[in-house]
């Protein structure tokens, strides 16, 4: 306990959810309101999210909790209160976590009252968490990807306790709607439609700290839509490990395209976005929705990995070289303008020469939009870390070298083809290295500089695309 008085409540805990949380925010609410007394001004609270959109979406989720509680949000990480929402995607996101929390300490030291919580998929790593127990003890509190929902409640024990909460479950089958959410931008927001993978790529550690697939309700979905809608939002991002394989598990399946039909209907929406799409999973119902949607954004993110067969069934991905090409070609042939992006590994174990040539391969045939492209990162717990034939380090740094440069060379082709043309751009910032300037998307996720002012955020505005920088264009309103 931190010198605070412990809150009692005459009312019974309730059982059910979100009900259960709100019963919590509102003790933690007293136990800020004694700290603000004890220090004399407001508490403050910084998350820093580290990985993927469904990591920035859960902080969207802990920053509505943090803020409904009297917490005001901060820039800096000398805060009352710091959250690492973490990613354990790749070996360098944990080290850089562990590099930070060293870091806090020292704020630690001259502020008594600051709370550490970390949580995500890195906290659901067995040998992390111990390693925190052992080496970062003045760690307040650790919670998994399953149980955020929890966070007022675990917020509660953490500010009782007199050493560090952890509560990390190895999985769960429960979805909590309608708890706070504070969104980073008022015009654009992810929505989760589905959590968990049950895919088990060879060298993917998400299923082991993800869990299970589970879909949210449709009806639930397309409420959270409607009510973002009204509140200004005209862009939304759905959000699953695998979107493709939505609604298999529902009482009433329910495809990920009719779905997307659904969310079509909702008016005042203007743009629809998605990720991330498994190849295995991707419907001839689905190309026909892309095809005819007013709606849906002209880009696909449909991660490769590899060009190599062989690789591909090593790496559990359930596809084959020629059957991603054939589908490369059925998806450009419904929507011709369609930009692909991807993700690829280089350097998987067993890697010849001949497999990296047959990923160059499927980049010259497919000729992608952009891609992301990884040194492979080994996983501990996932079949791949136990694989023999690991490739050496200077072999894996010139492949992927010749990769990147070829990948950015077809993408600055792509892109040039654009130039002089008139597009669709969502205004979403002001450009942040010239004031004069705004920063924008166009449909098929380009980004776009042009002269701008704050009170276009958040609008549609036709843009003459006057420049092509490779990465992005310089552009002009057109009158």
């Amino acid at each position: 306990m931190k010198e605070l008085t412990r809150i009692v409540c005459d009312l019974p805990v309730p059982e059910t959810e979100p009900q259960r949380q709100f019963y919590y925010m509102d003790i933690a609410k007293q136990y800020v309101h004694q700290l603000e007394g004890k220090k004399g001004r407001k508490l403050t609270f910084h998350v820093s999210t580290f990985g993927c959109q469904m990591n920035a979406r859960d902080s969207e989720k802990l920053v509505g909790i943090l803020e409904n509680i009297g917490y005001v949000e901060t820039d800096t990480e000398e805060a009352d209160f710091v959250i690492y929402n973490t990613c354990t995607v790749r070996e360098n996101a944990n080290n850089k976590v562990y590099g930070r929390l060293g870091y806090l300490n020292g704020f630690k030291k001259k502020n008594r009252d600051m709370m550490i919580a970390l949580c995500g998929c890195m906290m659901q790593e067995e040998k992390v968490v111990e390693k925190i127990k052992s080496s970062y003890r003045f760690v307040d509190l650790i919670f998994g990807t399953h149980n955020i929902y929890k966070f007022a409640e675990l917020l509660v024990n953490a500010l009782e306790a007199d050493s560090m909460v952890v509560d990390v479950w190895d999985d769960t089958d429960k979805i909590v709607e309608d708890l706070p959410i504070e969104r980073k931008y008022s015009f654009k927001s992810g929505v989760n439609i589905m959590f968990g993978c049950n895919n088990f790529c060879s060298y993917c550690i998400v299923p082991y700290v993800r869990g299970r697939e589970r879909s949210r309700e449709p009806r639930d979905i397309i409420r959270e839509i409607e009510q973002l809608v009204a509140d200004g939002v005209v862009e939304v991002m759905l959000l699953g490990q695998n979107v493709n394989s939505y609604g298999k598990n529902l009482e009433h399946p329910v495809t990920f395209a009719e779905l997307l039909q659904e969310v079509e209907k909702i008016e005042g929406l203007e743009r629809i976005r998605f990720m991330t799409s498994h190849p295995k999973d991707l419907s001839d119902e689905l190309i026909e929705v892309l095809k005819h949607s007013k709606k849906i954004c002209k880009h696909l993110h449909l991660p490769l990995q590899s060009g190599s067969s062989r690789l591909l069934k090593i790496m559990n991905r359930h596809y084959t070289k020629e059957q991603y090409l054939a589908l490369v070609e059925k998806i450009r042939a419904a929507v011709p303008d369609i930009a692909i992006t991807t993700d690829i590994i280089v350097g998987f174990p067993g890697e010849t020469e001949e497999d990296f040539l047959e990923t160059m391969d499927v980049v010259e045939q497919v000729r992608y939009d952009s891609a992301f492209t990884f040194i492979y990162s080994k996983r501990t717990g996932t079949p791949a870390a136990q694989m023999e034939e690991q490739v050496p380090e200077e072999i894996v740094k010139q492949r992927f070298e010749r990769l990147l440069e070829r990948v950015q060379t077809i993408a600055g082709e792509k892109a040039e083809k654009l130039t002089g043309s008139v597009e669709e751009v969502l205004i979403e910032n002001i450009n942040e290295q010239d004031s004069h300037l705004v920063t924008g998307r166009l449909s098929n996720n380009s980004v776009v500089h042009l002269p701008g002012t704050a009170d276009m955020i958040g609008k549609l505005v036709l843009v003459r695309l006057t420049e092509c920088k490779g990465f992005y264009y310089l552009g002009e309103v057109v009158e």
